[in-house]
């Protein structure tokens, strides 16, 4: 094939036009049939050398395994996502594309982003979290990780949520990570987007180590006066685990919370272990206007979960989220990623997230309790039929 060939494909792809799935039905949101982004997606210079002398047949000389996990936010107007890329070396890093649309068209800036490199223990980083704050910044936190060198494991890692900011995602700068006193390893950290109290807060997810989150309850919240050298004391719990429900094994906080009239909607992930291995879930939670710390709705079950060639992938069974954009006319698009190996897109609005998050029941977290509930559904719905 040649480079034109692959750069003809390249193309056909981008210009592609999405449509919402019509096989998928709930009311609360619409999924869309193509992938937003996948490694397909990526430009063919970043992975092959056009020039047949140096590269006679056509290989790819840096392939990229996956595109997933991504921040967003809307940015002169385009949809614009930080995406987590990993190469087929195993390292992860972000790009930014950016589309009209938000559900197709997505297309990568020429480069990919180079953060300062200033702590040189870490080997990979991950899963950005943008926040338009209101001092003016977009802040970028992720995952920084590094070896950990207190065990003979090569696969022991330490985890701690690395801080940048931008005004424009062209030029960054890297503060200091997240220093938090009672939690040795932070993942899933996310920056509200307004002060609190005056002050910088944090979604934070305790743990004790690289995979387990021990004796980590659930979402923490922290804050702290100085984001340039952030210190977190004291993490007050949010959305906690729960036994024998989607958080069960870890949860963690999603995309930045999105501001409503009646509270700040969470669109979080959480957790659970099976007999064929850990299976990520999307749920959503509500907290105070005044008081983002204290959980006010928490509909039960899953708001989004793979379904179909969602649930295969490098890590199956997983659908996770960092990122969504609430347009100026209400909708939502929310990105999430399937089995760490693609990006897509859930839609809705304002009015419907609401309306699921204040009015589905929660989980009654007993089975007999559980069937009373429907029961009791059934019932009054019964009766309307039968009015």
């Amino acid at each position: 094939m040649t480079y034109q060939e692959i750069e003809n494909q390249y193309e056909a792809l981008i210009s592609q036009k999405n449509e919402v799935d019509k096989t998928f039905y709930n009311g609360i949101y619409e999924r869309w049939k193509h992938p937003v982004l996948t490694r397909n997606h990526i430009p063919p210079f970043w992975m092959y050398d056009p020039d047949p002398r140096t590269n006679p047949h056509m290989m790819q000389r840096l392939g990229v395994n996956a595109v997933f996990n991504s921040g967003a936010i809307l940015l002169n107007g385009k949809y614009t996502l930080v995406a987590r890329v990993e190469g087929n070396d195993r390292k992860s890093f972000f790009a930014v594309a950016q589309s009209d649309s938000g559900v197709d068209g997505f297309r990568f800036w020429d480069e990919p982003i180079l953060l300062p490199d200033t702590c040189p223990e870490e080997t990979n980083m991950y899963d950005m979290r943008l926040t338009q704050h209101e001092d003016g910044w977009i802040y970028g936190v992720f995952c920084s990780e590094s070896k950990d060198k207190t065990v003979n494991d090569l696969s022991a890692a330490v985890a701690a949520a690395g801080i940048v900011r931008t005004k424009d995602l062209k030029t960054w700068e890297r503060l200091p990570n997240l220093v938090t006193l009672n939690s040795p390893q932070q993942r899933n950290v996310c920056l509200h987007p307004e002060f609190v109290n005056g002050q910088y807060a944090f979604y934070t997810r305790p743990m004790d180590d690289f995979i387990e989150t021990g004796s980590g309850g659930g979402i923490g919240f922290g804050l702290c006066k100085d984001i340039t050298h952030a210190v977190i004391g004291e993490e007050k719990m949010t959305s906690v685990r729960k036994y024998h429900t989607i958080t069960e094994s870890k949860n963690g906080a999603g995309a930045v919370p999105i501001k409503t009239s009646r509270g700040w909607i969470h669109i979080a992930h959480g957790v659970r272990n099976t007999a064929a291995g850990l299976r990520y879930v999307i749920y959503a939670f509500a907290a105070a206007l005044d008081d983002p710390s204290r959980v006010i709705a928490e509909p039960g079950g899953y708001l989004i979960a793979p379904l179909g060639h969602e649930r295969v992938g490098d890590v199956s069974n997983v659908t996770f989220t960092n990122g969504a954009v609430t347009a100026p006319d209400g909708r939502v698009f929310i990105y999430y990623a399937s089995s760490d190996t693609r990006l897509h897109v859930a839609t809705t609005d304002l009015d419907r997230l609401q309306d699921y998050v204040f009015n589905t029941p929660p989980d009654p977290l007993r089975s007999v309790d559980c069937v009373k509930q429907r029961i009791a559904f059934i019932q009054k719905n019964l009766d309307y039929l039968h009015s």
